[in-house]
């Protein structure tokens, strides 16, 4: 039987777990500043724990629920992607990119996806599981120690990588609420980014959450004609549905909305397709991130060329919309929005 993870429990939990020890309750915040501040992967380095408790916690519970299995760099050294493997002989992607100034994680939800989205490899390999809390936290809990061995620190933490986040909406904002407190990883939530292809009900929880957390709308068509064609979903929360829940969410939280657009060489790329998602858009608080789609698992299927990337710039721009080009980190390694995904089999 597969151990708990130790960081899936909340501090409730972790009092419980200790009382039952017959542990003072001091013990409580010497294991969460070892599991938080000096995030410790091994029992052997909470040196300020007696060890018939180290001993106790490492036969009841797992520590840190990843196991590297491969790193990937890019030829420019400014993106690494990590493929882990998880309890259950799953396995799981997650990026660390470098931007000036600036180092982003871009973690994982769900071992698969069960969306469906043609573009994406990730939909390919279907739905197998969701993660955990503490399987989602321990990726983060990597890259800053990756970078921490650098000399650098962690600035973002984006949950754009395999998986529908908001099909997953307990663990990831259970994920969250540790991230940001201040007895966990004390990270702030104005730094974090939730990508959904629009789950509906979720977005409204999330906006009555009045979450701190930047919300974006992977959108990629400016009418249910095209969006159904390119993400299955859209047939079960349609566009019109999605926007003015979007436009709910800015009016609630006077935050903007991150709108996704990845364009498509002839399907969803033409100065009219602009015209139109300018016009859906009139009036949100938004800001539409445009990127070229990266290769995937859908060979017919190809990035809009530069030339037709800055047109459509230019005229949402024109329109009065608020964009921007997203800068590609390490497409020859498969590491890109849309590019990730498993070819290794759960056991």
């Amino acid at each position: 039987m597969t151990k708990p993870i130790l960081y899936d429990q909340t501090s409730e939990t972790l009092q419980t777990v200790l009382r039952e020890l017959g542990q003072p309750a001091f013990r409580v915040k010497q294991l969460e500043e070892g599991l938080y501040q000096h995030r410790y992967l091994s029992f052997l380095e909470f040196s300020t724990l007696p060890k018939s408790l180290l001993e106790n916690l490492g036969e009841n519970f797992t520590l840190f629920p990843l196991e590297l299995s491969k790193t990937i760099t890019s030829r420019d050294k400014q993106t690494q992607k990590f493929l882990f493997e998880l309890h259950d002989g799953s396995y799981i992607e997650s990026v660390l990119m470098h931007y000036e100034g600036r180092h982003t994680v871009c973690i994982s939800t769900q071992v698969g996806c069960p969306m469906g989205c043609v573009f994406c490899a990730t939909g390919g390999m279907g739905f197998i599981r969701n993660l955990t809390a503490g399987e989602i936290l321990a990726q983060i809990i990597f890259a800053m120690r990756q970078l921490e061995r650098e000399g650098m620190n962690l600035t973002n933490v984006v949950y754009m990588g395999m998986g529908e986040p908001f099909l997953n909406y307990d663990h990831v904002m259970s994920s969250i609420a540790r991230l940001t407190d201040q007895k966990g990883l004390n990270f702030g939530a104005r730094r974090l980014t939730i990508s959904t292809v629009g789950i509906l009900p979720r977005i409204h929880q999330f906006t009555e959450a009045k979450s701190q957390v930047n919300l974006a709308l992977s959108l990629h068509a400016p009418n249910n004609a095209l969006r159904s064609q390119l993400i299955p979903s859209n047939e079960f929360y349609p566009l019109h549905a999605l926007i003015d829940a979007a436009k709910k969410y800015t009016d609630y939280t006077h935050r903007r909305v991150l709108i996704e657009y990845a364009l498509i060489d002839g399907v969803n790329d033409s100065l009219e397709l602009a015209d139109e998602l300018a016009t859906l858009l009139h009036g949100m608080l938004c800001l539409v991130n445009l990127i070229a789609l990266n290769p995937g698992s859908n060979d017919t299927l190809k990035g809009s060329p530069r030339e037709k990337v800055e047109a459509f710039r230019d005229r949402l721009m024109k329109r009065g919309m608020q964009t921007t080009i997203r800068l590609k980190r390490g497409i020859e390694i498969n590491a890109g929005c849309g590019q990730l995904a498993t070819t290794q089999k759960s056991r």
